[in-house]
């Protein structure tokens, strides 16, 4: 083989397996681990929460008001779903006057995989088939009588009174 074939062979193999690499993404809060661990409870309220770590992510509809700061690192492999690989989830919660009463750390031990059974959604009710739902309103519209959907007599309820 000449020189230029095998540098271009090298080359080619090289753009392969850089494509065969898995592919890094963080989503959610992006913070630094001192700052994490700067908020101390009964010395911070929320102003300094939000000067040291900016908006929470989300924060608690009911109960005690808690802001959460979530991160996410996913993997994924060409051609494949991505996967949690590292997860971080920072609750702190405040008390009646708006100062911290915990701030609590976890990880991926409270992770949850979800896997669906297939790809359909389960309803309650009659499985139809596509001449059922083509065709199965036929004769049914005006079977209510000659009142309309109230019935005969014209009542204006919904049971005819």
């Amino acid at each position: 083989m000449t020189m230029t074939v095998r540098i271009a062979a090298i080359a080619a193999l090289a753009m392969l397996a850089s494509g065969c690499s898995s592919i890094r993404e963080h989503r959610g809060y992006i913070g630094e681990a001192t700052l994490l661990a700067a908020i101390q409870p009964g010395i911070d309220d929320k102003d300094s929460v939000t000067g040291t770590l900016g908006h929470p992510t989300f924060t608690s509809q009911f109960g005690r008001e808690t802001w959460y700061y979530i991160s996410s690192t996913t993997f994924q492999k060409p051609f494949t779903t991505p996967r949690i690989r590292q997860h971080s989830v920072l609750a702190i919660q405040f008390d009646a006057k708006g100062n911290v009463a915990s701030a609590m750390r976890s990880g991926m031990e409270h992770v949850v995989h979800i896997h669906p059974d297939s790809d359909r959604t389960p309803t309650l009710g009659k499985e139809r088939g596509f001449f059922e739902d083509l065709f199965g309103n036929i004769g049914k519209v005006g079977s209510f009588g000659a009142g309309g959907p109230q019935g005969g007599d014209g009542g204006g309820g919904p049971n005819g009174s």
